[in-house]
């Protein structure tokens, strides 16, 4: 697991930010934070769907300053969550993102400070601190923890292939 605080620099961080936030800004009920019909509820909104093979979003070039960072070889999904404030923190479900992918890259980007984390399987705890990018092995098991201090919690969620080893051949 590998975090990086920082991770974006204050304007890219900014836009990011000020854009999910607007009111403008198309977010999508989610029955089922894990599962559908699991008892959750969130919003969510895809900007890249590999499955269905094409940019889901006109907000896609706003997260250009994260995807050239991470620079995958190849993308899978990239999608923001949006779970809002409860009474309790509320674990949403123990899961992995591709469960038959042992070559894929699970990556959250915190984009607000909050109270709410992230659990793994292991135990290790991440916290929500904005601007902080989490990077690891997608079959390793994690939840979402809800936030009680304020009105939400908003993660971006990146899966994807870092390399390949044909990558590496040269010919």
């Amino acid at each position: 697991m590998k975090i990086s605080k920082n991770f974006l620099n204050t304007q890219d961080l900014t836009n990011i930010q000020n854009t999910l936030s607007s009111s403008y800004f198309p977010w999508y009920y989610n029955e089922g934070v894990v599962r559908k019909n699991d008892g959750q509820a969130h919003l969510v909104h895809t900007f890249f769907d590999k499955d269905r093979n094409y940019i889901n979003s006109d907000y896609y070039n706003l997260l250009q300053p994260i995807i050239q960072k991470i620079n995958p070889f190849v993308l899978l999904r990239v999608k923001a969550n949006l779970s809002l404030k409860t009474d309790n923190p509320i674990e949403q479900g123990f899961h992995t993102d591709f469960p038959k992918g042992k070559n894929i890259t699970t990556a959250l980007f915190y984009l607000n400070t909050n109270n709410g984390y992230t659990l793994f399987e292991n135990g290790k705890k991440v916290q929500s601190i904005e601007n902080t990018f989490v990077e690891f092995k997608g079959e390793i098991g994690h939840t979402g923890v809800t936030s009680t201090d304020i009105l939400n919690r908003l993660v971006l969620n990146f899966n994807y292939i870092k390399w390949c080893y044909a990558s590496k051949i040269k010919f």
